[in-house]
């Protein structure tokens, strides 16, 4: 037991001794060591400062945060296609594509199983590990006023639920007094079945199956956030400093993401009640519905054609993009969250393929803390439907996420814009959310964006040997 929690445990620890979004980048020249590092460790070298007495005070949390403790273990940068070294580009950057091929073709072997394991966590990192909201919104803007004169009644409806939920989740004035906010927690990852028209894999023993690991996620005003996800021994992280939003995966490196700036969907799922309440602004209530035998207000919003197009690059083009907020007609809370979009891609000669990515997220355990109320579990669901291009060629691929949060703290001295820097190897241009998709091995549907310049900027540099194949 205590080696299976071996990467939790140290992860606590390290946050203790220092760990921040400047520290847990790749190092750079241009970086300095984060505020936040020196002002946790000030109690230890100084400890008749003004500070240290009032530690507990000042951090306001759910949890426990344990000091003294081993450093944390290095990562493997991404799932090892070949089980090599980490550090050759050629393996590490091998083509998400083989996913498909590994689903299809699993053998008892011990090789298949191993490279199926591989292929899915690269699957679920890529597609579960740091997805974005539909839409750009900011913290700094004031919820619209409640008003019923020329206004439909689904507006006004979803204007009076958000302030329901906006007073359930700790008030207004109580979440306006929030200046940065962390969270660290544990989770499980899954595929738990893939579907194509002639038959159906199911994991066998989903307990074994599952892909254990961690995340630390920490936000600041203005509309600045970091996440670090470790699954399995890979890891994945993703930032925002207000003005663009990059990713790092071990196979596509450090890139900036397509579109405007967007939240992360992880901090709308009951972490960030203050941008969830921001989030669904514009939505309207289209009736109710019975969420685990609870009655609930279904708010949905739509990202408009200009936040699509933006998002869409060469033949992968954002359809559409529509999120549902389910609000609990008795605690006025978040407890269902449906995110759904819609991505078309015509490659040169053939016909288009259409790839329907929904994630169903619940939201359970709710508890205050300082006043403001965390959802301290939940899990997701999340369904890759892709179709077209010809009859019977269908394929449906399920997976699921299991998630509890350990720790929550508001208003973390010493964090500063500082710890929100992009990574400094980050490549020119932009990489459409539509490179994560799996490809067919023979290349039908796969993603021609590797001839147009942002990609080829993005990859030719450390990953020469990587393509799709044809």
């Amino acid at each position: 037991m205590e080696r299976k929690q071996g990467f939790f445990s140290a992860l606590k620890e390290e946050v203790v001794r220092g760990l921040s979004p400047g520290r847990s980048r790749t190092r750079s020249p241009a970086r300095s060591g984060s505020p936040i590092t020196s002002l946790l460790r000030r109690k230890k070298s100084n400890s008749s400062s003004n500070f240290a007495p009032n530690h507990e005070q000042l951090i306001s949390r759910s949890g426990s945060l344990r000091p003294l403790g081993e450093t944390l273990t290095p990562l493997m940068e991404g799932p090892d296609p070949d089980g090599g070294e980490v550090g050759d580009s050629k393996r590490v950057g091998s083509s998400i594509g083989h996913w498909m091929k590994g689903q299809l073709s699993r053998t008892p072997s011990v090789a298949s199983t191993a490279y199926s394991k591989r292929s899915d966590l690269r699957l679920l990192l890529g597609v579960m590990g740091a997805p974005l909201a539909p839409v750009h919104v900011s913290t700094s803007d004031p919820l619209p006023h409640l008003s019923i004169k020329d206004t439909p009644i689904e507006t006004s409806s979803a204007q009076y639920i958000l302030q329901q939920y906006t007073a359930a989740s700790g008030g207004q004035k109580l979440q306006s007094s929030i200046k940065n906010a962390y969270a660290m927690g544990k989770l499980k990852m899954l595929a738990s079945e893939f579907e194509t028209p002639t038959k159906v894999v199911k994991s066998r023993n989903s307990a074994r199956a599952a892909e254990s690991g961690g995340f630390v996620l920490w936000q600041m005003n203005p509309d600045m956030w970091y996440v670090e996800l470790a699954v399995g021994g890979s890891k994945v992280h993703a930032g925002c400093n207000g003005k663009l939003v990059w990713r790092h995966t071990p196979w596509l490196g450090a890139h900036t993401a397509k579109g405007t700036v967007r939240p992360l969907r992880r901090a709308l799922q009951g972490l960030d009640p203050r941008s969830t309440a921001s989030m669904f602004a514009n939505a309207r209530c289209i009736g109710e519905k019975k969420i685990n035998g609870e009655d609930c207000f279904i708010l949905k919003l739509c990202a408009d054609p200009h936040t699509l197009k933006a998002r869409s690059e060469g033949p992968a083009e954002i359809i559409r993009h529509v999120l549902f907020g389910y609000f609990s007609q008795k605690t006025g809370l978040l407890v269902h969250m449906e995110d759904s979009h819609l991505t078309r891609i015509q490659s040169n000669g053939a016909d288009a393929v259409y790839w329907e990515t929904t994630i169903n997220s619940f939201l359970d355990d709710y508890r205050p803390v300082e006043g403001i109320m965390i959802a301290h579990s939940g899990r997701s669901v999340v369904t890759l439907f892709r179709f077209g291009e010809m009859a019977m060629s269908h394929t449906k691929t399920r997976m699921e996420e299991a998630w509890t949060i350990e720790e929550v703290a508001f208003n973390v001295p010493g964090l500063s814009v500082d710890c929100f820097i992009p990574p400094a190897d980050l490549k020119s241009g932009s990489i459409s959310e539509a490179c994560e998709l799996p490809q067919d091995e023979r290349g039908k549907s796969a993603i021609s964006l590797a001839t147009h310049r942002a990609k080829v900027a993005a990859l030719e540099k450390t990953h020469d040997s990587w393509k799709v194949e044809i």
